[in-house]
């Protein structure tokens, strides 16, 4: 029986430091989540590394390794070298920046790529020593965008997918990566290749062809005797579990707990994982300047920003909170009173349950980020709304603005058109927020992420004659 091996930077476990020793726990990100329905023990392997085990000795290492593999898992191990090279370096300071189209976070100087090849080069050889033939492989994401070609040049006749999860940028944005060739060479080989949306899809068909010297176009190309597709595949949240989220007597209680402590003002929420491609610094000077034009009164709208830590020890995220807590400081010290203050700041991450009775106190949703693969805060916002109430204020850099019509769509880099938004949101009528809640639940739960896997798996294994008679090109490669 053909088996699904799920390859990814990291495991869907992982290991947590407690006081009477480690322990194994399941992830709370976005892939793990999503990719939970089709992982199962027996049935599918999850390749990727378990983070930085603290363990004692050799032994304790080598037991929690067992019970990470008896869940159906195989660890990829690193060093701390290795982790720097692989992780810190080449994935986050070259390749996020690269891919979000914010070339000034490139460093100057930038080392480690043979440290980001070896690394790719231990995964491909964990999908060697799992693969079965008739098993699909299913890489995720740009950390991993030389291991399908690496596989394949070791298992040639297996079925390989890939899929990015952010953004794929134009070529002339992606030609500023000096090993350009390199990267689009190990995205290819996969059979098919996913992105989140038709404008990524098509970026990416382009630079393959002119960087590679592949001619003619269309989704379905030639390349080196095989047939590789990119097309889009937008990745859906859990609906099933938000919604039940959303009418649990215990979030709902917190939602309206929360909306008495806040009194008769209406709450806009944005939840982010603190990134400068999230667009918060402008979010927070579009309020500021909703106060400004009178748009909004401070004393009945309060502002609720949850940015969650990441990658603390990067020089552009420590930049980035230095911004905005200067920026949430500055504005509050304009616009609070002795009992109230406009923006409200949180700095940690939340609880599944406390993130929907945000969502559920929202007046309005604010997701304003600058360039995303999909943003999956907007879908889950959608799928909590078990009351058909809130609206949706979405970035069009969203990988979400293409699906997502009802939302009112802003510019995120125009602090002008984020303030009236928000101002047009705040005073909509109830007939128009529901009709637009309506609509975007129907979508949202049509479109969730059982159907994305499902969608992408399906068309993986489809019978390779099948993308042989698509073919419309021939490539010299």
């Amino acid at each position: 029986m053909s088996r699904l091996i799920i390859v990814a930077n990291r495991l869907p476990v992982t290991v947590k430091a407690t006081e009477s020793g480690p322990r194994i726990e399941y992830s709370s990100g976005g892939l793990a989540v999503g990719l939970r329905g089709v992982h199962r023990p027996g049935e599918s392997t999850w390749i990727g590394w378990p983070g930085e085990m603290a363990v004692g000795d050799a032994s304790a290492g080598a037991k929690l390794l067992g019970e990470i593999e008896e869940l159906g898992c195989k660890p990829v191990t690193l060093t701390a070298e290795q982790v720097h090279d692989f992780y810190e370096t080449v994935a986050n300071e070259l390749l996020w920046p690269v891919l979000h189209s914010r070339l000034d976070k490139i460093p100057l100087r930038l080392r480690g790529w043979e440290g980001f090849r070896e690394v790719s080069a231990l995964f491909a050889r964990a999908v060697v020593e799992t693969y079965r033939p008739g098993d699909l492989v299913w890489v995720h994401d740009y950390h991993l965008a030389l291991v399908p070609q690496m596989v394949r040049e070791q298992l040639p006749d297996a079925r390989i997918g890939f899929f990015l999860h952010v953004p794929f940028p134009p070529e002339e944005v992606f030609r500023c990566v000096a090993e350009r060739e390199e990267l689009i060479t190990g995205m290819m080989g996969a059979d098919l290749i996913g992105f989140h949306t038709s404008g990524y899809a098509a970026n990416f068909q382009q630079t393959a062809r002119s960087l590679l010297r592949i001619e003619g176009g269309g989704a379905t190309f030639a390349w080196q005797g095989r047939s590789v597709r990119a097309g889009a595949f937008p990745m859906g949240v859990d609906t099933g579990a938000w919604t039940r989220r959303g009418a649990d007597a215990e979030v709902r209680e917190m939602a309206a707990s929360l909306r008495s402590a806040n009194g008769s003002r209406r709450l806009v929420v944005g939840i982010d994982r603190l990134d400068y491609t999230k667009g918060i610094p402008r979010r927070l000077l579009a309020i500021e300047e909703m106060f400004e034009r009178g748009l909004a009164d401070p004393g009945d709208t309060r502002m609720i920003q949850v940015s969650v830590p990441s990658r603390e020890g990067v020089d552009a995220y420590q930049e980035i909170r230095r911004v905005t807590d200067e920026l949430t400081g500055r504005i509050n010290g304009l616009y609070s009173t002795v009992d109230n203050v406009p923006i409200h700041s949180l700095y940690r991450s939340l609880s599944a349950d406390e993130v929907a009775s945000l969502y559920l106190a929202a007046d309005v949703m604010l997701v304003t980020p600058l360039r995303d693969g999909m943003n999956l805060v907007a879908k889950e916002f959608v799928a909590t709304r078990v009351d058909g109430d809130g609206v949706l204020v979405l970035s069009e850099f969203a990988g979400a603005a293409a699906e997502l019509r009802e939302a009112l769509l802003v510019n995120p880099y125009s602090t002008e058109d984020v303030a009236s938004t928000v101002a047009r949101a705040l005073a909509m009528p109830a007939h128009e927020r529901r009709w637009r809640m309506e609509r975007l639940r129907m979508r949202v739960g049509a479109n969730n992420v059982k159907h994305w896997a499902e969608s992408f798996l399906s068309e993986l294994a489809r019978p390779l004659p099948a993308y042989r008679s698509e073919v419309a090109a021939i490539g010299t490669g």
